[in-house]
């Protein structure tokens, strides 16, 4: 079989651009490195829809985010992802500062970045975010900013691509390319595809996969974030706050999320190695100093977990979407911050790149745009609950019991397309452990949920994929291994 168009990548980029073309009548495959889509940078991000007005005129991404921001209304109705629109604020604590924000608020407005309000009222301020310093003399509101779950983003995304005739492919990373007679051959570790064009959506991966066309104009560098996660409810906020921005990043943000935890972070290291997530003493410290900055008074003794993530830096400084000297082959790649905000104006970009390449884009009569919103136990009421219980005993069976999950939310994400086929597949599509004990309790149950359902053992129910094999025998077996090994010795 040929596809029409192969994406490589399963981050928030590739998907939401599976999703663009999915109204099309075209054969589209999407091929990603790990056992799960939205495992690499996509789960790490701080969710943030920005604004837009922060990056730098010049670059491509300014513009795409501001434009990205709108796009977001339209997906939500049609997606039924977490999104909610509650406004950030850029935070001036010292008079000097104040410049800096009345640029940006002039700038923004110019380019269409609607509403921006520069507040001086310190009274106001507080009344609209209690919890900030009291050293604040200025702030920039931007009441479009928001907030989304990045993850359940991009598990929307490619749920309705996958209804709309997007085939998956999961574990399947891309080790060759060949571009021969105006068709790809794409070898992965399992298979190989071949396809007409060609969208390079790799994330941290992006430099090396255009390297394998012979393409060696643009250079990814991994920058680290460390973050700290507070538990459900310990603190509120009504803004997303930031600091004044820095040449590097827009700084250590005190940001709640659409869950009801609150994180401070990220800081910004730049390593060389792609899959460093560790976590240290003097980044977390770093980040504590920074977002007590904006918020002194921190419920430190309410810190549930500390992770880290990976933005793909580009040595270009900007967005790369280009359609390459390889006819067929479009770079999408060095898409950091605000990537997330711009994805579904960086997906239109491809349409158009399409488009010029002389694809047939049309549109299929039975397209259907919508996903239908998960069913939550936490949105239902006690009368609701009652009937479902009554018709699926699952309803009632609660295997999370810090986020109060029951097993019908784990059935369903197992069984959704594109469905979890991991611990952390599971763990990200409807929280189980994520919680203040972080699993300790639901993950027997999650590891029994996920052998039963996809005829596995237990001893294949993986973490995340390969290698990350929870268990590896029964106790039984190994304590006879060690009685045989014993007579044998004798």
């Amino acid at each position: 079989m040929i596809y029409d168009v192969i994406i490589i990548g399963g981050g928030v980029i590739g998907c939401c651009i599976a999703r663009t073309l999915s109204k099309y009548d075209l054969k589209i495959a999407l091929l990603e490195k790990e056992a799960d889509i939205s495992m690499g940078t996509t789960k790490a991000n701080s969710g943030v829809v920005h604004a837009g007005y922060a990056a730098d005129r010049q670059y491509i991404k300014r513009h795409l985010s501001i434009h990205g921001n709108k796009l977001y209304t339209q997906a939500y109705r049609e997606l039924n992802f977490p999104f909610q629109r509650i406004g950030s604020f850029v935070v001036a604590v010292e008079d000097s500062q104040i410049k800096d924000l009345e640029d940006e608020r002039k700038k923004g407005i110019q380019d269409g970045v609607p509403n921006l309000e520069l507040i001086f009222d310190k009274k106001r301020i507080k009344h609209m975010e209690p919890s900030l310093t009291d050293d604040v003399v200025a702030v920039l509101h931007a009441p479009t900013a928001g907030l989304v779950s990045p993850y359940e983003l991009t598990f929307a995304l490619a749920e309705n691509a996958a209804m709309n005739g997007v085939k998956f492919f999961r574990s399947h990373e891309v080790v060759k390319i060949k571009h021969t007679d105006y068709t790809f051959s794409v070898r992965t570790l399992r298979d190989e595809f071949k396809c007409r064009n060609l969208i390079n959506a790799a994330g941290l991966y992006a430099a090396n996969i255009s390297k394998m066309l012979g393409l060696d104009y643009f250079d990814i560098m991994p920058r680290k974030g460390e973050y700290i996660l507070f538990d459900r409810n310990a603190m509120h906020l009504n803004k997303i706050l930031f600091p004044i921005p820095t040449v590097v990043s827009k700084g250590i943000l005190v940001c709640p999320t659409l869950h009801g935890n609150t994180f401070v972070g990220p800081n910004a290291q730049n390593i060389t190695d792609t899959e460093d997530t560790s976590t240290t003493e003097a980044g977390l410290k770093e980040i504590l100093e920074g977002a007590k900055k904006l918020v002194p008074n921190l419920p430190l003794r309410a810190s549930i977990r500390n992770f880290a993530g990976l933005r793909a830096v580009p040595n270009t400084h900007d967005f790369i979407i280009d359609n390459t000297d390889v006819y067929g082959f479009i770079n999408v790649a060095g898409i950091l911050s605000p990537g997330l905000t711009s994805c579904f104006a960086i997906a239109e970009k491809v349409e158009e790149f399409l488009e010029l390449l002389g694809v047939v884009m049309k549109v299929k009569e039975d397209y259907n745009p919508i996903r239908p919103r998960p069913e939550r136990f936490k949105d239902l009421s006690k009368k609701e609950l009652d009937k479902k219980i009554q018709e699926d005993a699952s309803w009632g069976k609660i295997i999370c019991r810090c986020e109060v999950i029951p097993e019908k939310e784990i059935l369903d994400a197992i069984h959704a397309p594109v469905g979890a086929r991991t611990v952390d597949g599971v763990k990200f599509r409807c929280r189980p452990g994520m919680g203040r004990c972080a699993g300790g309790f639901c993950r027997p149950r999650v590891i029994e949920i996920l052998s039963r359902e996809l005829n596995l053992s237990y001893e294949e129910v993986t973490k995340k994929g390969e290698d990350t094999n929870y268990l590896i025998c029964h106790t039984k077996d190994l304590l006879l291994n060690e009685i045989n090994k014993g007579e044998e010795a004798e």
